[in-house]
């Protein structure tokens, strides 16, 4: 190797300065000793000769080691954060998906694409009008994730112990994202409901409290909770395609699994985009249970529309099998920023968060 070439002492893995060597040089080479690249993989001479390296103790606590001393706090309030601002970000697209899932949309809300849907809605309805019920979508979307993240981390790592211990788990990784998605959807599924009644086109909703009052009165509390069933079937396979995807990714683009916010990023966005197109046609029935789109009742007998066997037969007799697929673009579009926005803000955090226990920690 060049950096064994280089070397005055014979022996890879010493001191980091030497006669011959600019400074520049030292401090690259300190780096490297410092992030074990010397090592082999399989813990060779380079390694074994190589004294172990004093860490100042003036700098910063290296982000590997950051999440094994998070708390459960930390993760709840960067889960937090990054839910609410992942919603309120793409709150527009959201709205604009919510109407392209409608099986007999009003001639004024047929819409080809994401961008004019857009653009009619604001030119139409006022600029404001993509972003009615934004407030009771961050208020749910908080506690929501929250908990998603805090029992996701504290699963993923009991799991691995398990299956793997001391290395990655695929399959703790997507469990233990199947499980938090049960507490997530939990807390969201009102807010959810009210949200998408919110969103239809001509909705007679203006304020949250006005349409929570009328689906309470007129429906009862179970109504808040029509789609929970189906959004639990939806969001299972969603969070397991999705994590099998992102660990997949991450094994060609960050295969020594460090710190990489470029290789979240693109691996989580990548990831989200495969597990929303493949989930569509459950997040169309969620839709309908959640909305109880009137034209789509005329054509059920019961009334109402409950349990995921009905909506799905309801959105086949409306519309057929491409009914199942309406909105798909609005979905991916709206999924691919959305979780590279939830990921990264979530590792910001957290890694923020972390490093300031540490340095408190450190100044006692």
């Amino acid at each position: 190797m060049e950096l064994e070439g280089r070397s005055t002492g014979g022996v890879a893995g010493g001191p980091a300065s030497g006669p011959g060597r600019s400074p520049g040089e030292s401090a690259l080479l300190d780096g490297w000793l410092q992030r074990g690249v010397g090592r082999g993989a399989g813990g060779g001479e380079a390694g074994a000769c190589r004294p172990p390296v004093r860490q100042d103790p003036d700098s910063g606590p290296d982000y590997e080691a950051l999440p094994a001393g998070a708390t459960v706090t930390t993760h709840m309030v960067a889960g937090a954060v990054a839910g609410i601002l992942e919603h309120c970000v793409m709150y527009p697209i959201d709205c604009v998906k919510t109407r392209m899932q409608s099986l007999q949309p009003d001639p004024a809300a047929r819409y080809r694409n994401v961008l004019e849907a857009l653009w009619r809605i604001i030119r139409t309805e006022g600029l404001w009008r993509p972003m009615r019920g934004l407030n009771v979508t961050a208020t749910g979307a908080g506690p929501a994730h929250a908990l998603y993240f805090a029992c996701y981390e504290k699963l993923k790592k009991t799991l691995s112990d398990v299956i793997h211990p001391g290395g990655n788990s695929h399959i703790a990784n997507g469990a233990a994202g199947c499980v938090a998605t049960l507490l997530h959807d939990a807390a969201m599924n009102p807010a959810e409901v009210v949200k998408q009644r919110m969103q239809m086109y001509n909705s007679p909703y203006h304020r949250v409290t006005d349409c929570v009052r009328a689906v309470w009165q007129n429906e009862g509390a179970g109504a808040f909770y029509r789609s929970y069933t189906t959004q639990l079937t939806m969001n299972v396979p969603f969070q397991a395609i999705h994590f099998m995807t992102y660990e997949f990714l991450q094994e060609h683009f960050n295969p020594q699994r460090r710190y990489n916010p470029s290789s979240h990023v693109l691996s989580g966005a990548c990831a989200g985009a495969v597990a929303a197109a493949a989930t569509t046609p459950l997040d169309v029935c969620k839709t309908l249970l959640n909305t109880q789109e009137s034209l789509a009742l005329n054509s059920n007998i019961t009334g109402h529309i409950t349990g995921m066997a009905s909506a799905f037969r309801t959105v086949y007799q409306v519309g057929g099998v491409t009914a199942y697929f309406r909105g798909v673009q609005a979905r991916v579009i709206y999924q691919i920023p959305s979780t590279a926005i939830a990921w990264s803000v979530y590792e910001f955090f957290k890694y923020l968060i972390t490093k300031r226990q540490e340095e408190w920690r450190a100044g006692k």
